[in-house]
């Protein structure tokens, strides 16, 4: 595996265990900043919303930046956003240090992707794209249930300070392991948002906004869930969240080699109907098994959602380079974009159904989103990309190492 991948995949580690940890320090930040559980979770909407946002608009203004450069100013003010949320006081102050966080990671994440599909040749490209997202899945295997642990030892500001020594460490082995790249030509806002028009890609954009609505409606207010649902915290919780992210990094990587070898519309209905059924035992059981059963049948569960759950990015981010190698830069910041879209959407309707009393219902309203993006598939435009509006050539350079 290539050094500068996996400098970079920890790049995505960092980014993944303080989006993911948050999820089990919930209600430990809403009891020291006084705030209820459903507001601290906007922290997750404001995140996301700020990164969908953003990474078009950084990814037009950072083009013709060195490569290298780009990804550790990346980090460093990713880490220096930490900083600041370990340091804050007040909940306004930690929505201003996600904003900086946001910002810094929509810079990081698609150049991550992209340089991922360029060093990998075609018939490998989903591999190569699991690779970075294992720094992803990694982080919700150890980052994320150790966050819980050293949050609940040493208070959830440690775990922010934990993450910018992360991001620091990502820094120095990009610095090391990366090559100067110089940045390509630009590619203007018009001319991304004229490929996101195109049916192929809009379509498989949609897709990927509903699945993340509806895994981040649950996966927000995990920790609240699993709490009134079986009784789960402390220490159990942080087992149950390491059982999650051990089940996505098989996912993961499982979810690369089927993208390589099978048809996308087939592997994306499997995956949505199986979390369907997923979501809705979750919910089902939290509210019928008795105690001494239900709690197997949550760790179970679990299990099993980030098993195919985690399958999914991945398989996404291959068809879109697939429809066309040559803006697959373009295509993977659009990407990036709806996910957090879906993100966003995801945390504001579980916010609304734990701020009404109903968590245990979250599962259902998962499952909802899950047969939604079921019963769209079919209406997805087939690749390659048809004709239409294509940035000019002139404009949209062959992917080099850096991009």
């Amino acid at each position: 595996m290539p050094p500068s991948l996996l400098s970079i995949a920890l790049g995505a580690f960092a980014i993944g265990t303080e989006g993911f940890m948050l999820a089990g320090l919930l209600p430990a930040i809403s009891a020291d900043v006084g705030v209820p559980v459903s507001l601290v979770g906007q922290l997750v909407t404001v995140f996301s919303l700020t990164y969908a946002l953003g990474s078009p608009l950084w990814a037009v203004a950072t083009a013709t930046l060195d490569r290298r450069r780009l990804l550790m100013a990346a980090m460093a003010v990713f880490g220096l956003g930490n900083l600041l949320a370990a340091t804050a006081h007040g909940y306004a102050a930690l929505l201003g240090a996600r904003v900086v966080m946001a910002l810094s990671a929509s810079t990081f994440m698609p150049a991550a992707s992209a340089y991922a599909a360029a060093a990998a040749p075609p018939e490998r490209r989903g591999r190569a794209l699991s690779v970075i997202y294992a720094g992803m899945t990694l982080a919700t295997v150890v980052g994320v249930p150790l966050g819980v642990l050293v949050g609940g030892r040493l208070g959830w500001r440690s775990t922010f300070l934990g993450v910018a020594g992360l991001a620091l460490a990502a820094m120095a082995g990009i610095f090391w392991s990366v090559g100067k790249s110089p940045g390509s030509a630009r590619v203007g806002l018009g001319q991304r948002l004229a490929v996101a028009r195109r049916p192929e890609v809009l379509g498989t954009l949609a897709i990927t906004a509903v699945a993340m609505a509806g895994v981040f409606s649950l996966y927000t207010y995990l920790a609240a869930f699993l709490g009134a649902g079986a009784e789960v915290r402390g220490p159990a919780l942080a087992a149950v969240l390491f059982l999650f992210g051990a089940g996505g990094a098989v996912g993961n990587l499982l979810g690369g080699v089927a993208a390589d070898r099978a048809s996308w519309r087939r592997l994306v209905s499997a995956i949505f109907g199986s979390l369907a059924v997923v979501y809705a035992l979750l919910s089902g059981a939290s509210g019928l098994l008795p105690l001494a059963l239900r709690r197997p049948a949550l760790v179970v569960l679990v299990l099993c959602w980030g098993l195919i759950g985690w399958a999914f990015p991945s398989i996404q981010q291959s068809r879109l380079v697939r429809l066309d190698p040559s803006l697959a830069s373009i295509t993977l910041s659009l990407n990036a974009s709806a996910t957090y879209l879906g993100i966003s959407a995801g945390a504001v309707l579980g916010s609304l159904v734990v701020a009404r009393g109903a968590v245990l219902s979250l599962g259902w309203v998962a499952a909802g989103c899950m047969l939604l993006g079921l019963g769209s598939i079919r209406f997805v435009a087939p690749g390659p990309m048809r004709a239409g509006p294509r940035p000019r050539r002139a404009d949209v350079p062959v992917l080099g190492p850096g991009e």
